[in-house]
């Protein structure tokens, strides 16, 4: 569906180097990061906006640099809410965005606002911001695309409406044909629904595996102070020290059996922390 290998964007100040990964069908790639790291500059490279500077990106079996416009008829973008042209009607930003797509299907557009429980005639700016997410996303599948890539689209939204964005998600690639790139720093989200995880910092990759290995990978351990040992400290990944004791992450493989410490699992949100933070002394 989407192979990635070795790309790279330079500005002035910020640059983003070697970014390697697969997307097969049928799968979510959940694209973790803090603010800043590069998730943005990515998706712009991948959608053409800011082309890349080096590196080889596939889409489909077919070279993204050659075959650009073509490729971008088969992809879905949104980034979060559509709050474009506020006084207009769903209906006519339905209309007028099905002009740039092929395989836009204006029926089905408007029975995804059905389903997501969007009134055509009302205006823009007569939705919610989590209606404006929907809208956002209804318009990105109504062309029927193979790969949806969304930046940030259940940022600012509450527990109940990022839920529902991620249902729709779900549905999207359940015919196992379909593909979901989906950027966020909300990785509670991520843990409900990709299979895939990426992962970068400062423009750099950190990880990319399945969620799964990603977790089982890594242990969140604790002890008392004295159990840090310098040995110990060395394998941690990322700790926290306060006067009572510590608490760090660490690959489960170097996890060894004379460690005196508490094992737990840890969340994706513990090993963006723990990877992309200084050591913190409480």
């Amino acid at each position: 569906m989407l192979k990635v290998n070795n790309l790279c964007k330079r500005y002035r100040s910020f640059s983003l180097e070697g970014l390697t990964f697969t997307l097969p069908e049928g799968y979510i790639l959940g694209f973790i990061g803090q603010n800043g790291a590069g998730k943005s500059t990515t998706i712009k490279s991948l959608t053409g906006v800011n082309p890349f500077d080096e590196g080889e990106v596939t889409f489909f079996g077919k070279d993204f640099c050659a075959h650009t416009t073509e490729i971008l008829q088969d992809v879905g973008f949104s980034a979060g809410a559509m709050d474009c042209y506020p006084n207009e009607q769903v209906k006519k930003i339905g209309a007028v965005y099905g002009m740039f797509y092929r395989n836009h299907d204006e029926e089905y557009f408007l029975r995804l606002c059905r389903n997501f429980h969007i009134d055509p005639e009302k205006k823009v700016r007569e939705l919610s911001q989590g209606m404006k997410v929907k809208l956002g996303l209804a318009l990105a599948i109504s062309h029927k695309p193979r790969l949806l890539i969304l930046d940030e689209p259940t940022s600012g939204l509450d527990p109940v409406a990022r839920d529902e964005v991620i249902e729709i998600l779900q549905k999207f690639i359940e015919d196992g044909t379909r593909s979901v790139l989906f950027s966020t720093h909300i990785t509670s989200d991520l843990e409900k629904c990709a299979d895939y995880i990426l992962f970068i910092d400062g423009g750099r990759q950190i990880l990319f595996d399945t969620k799964d290995n990603v977790i089982d990978g890594h242990v969140i351990v604790r002890g008392k102070k004295s159990d840090l040992t310098d040995d110990l400290r060395s394998r941690l990944i990322g700790v926290k020290q306060s006067p009572l004791g510590f608490c760090g992450l660490m690959k489960r493989s170097d996890l060894t059996d004379s460690d005196v410490v508490e094992c737990d699992v840890p969340t994706l949100e513990d090993v963006m922390v723990y990877y992309t933070k200084e050591e913190i002394s409480l």
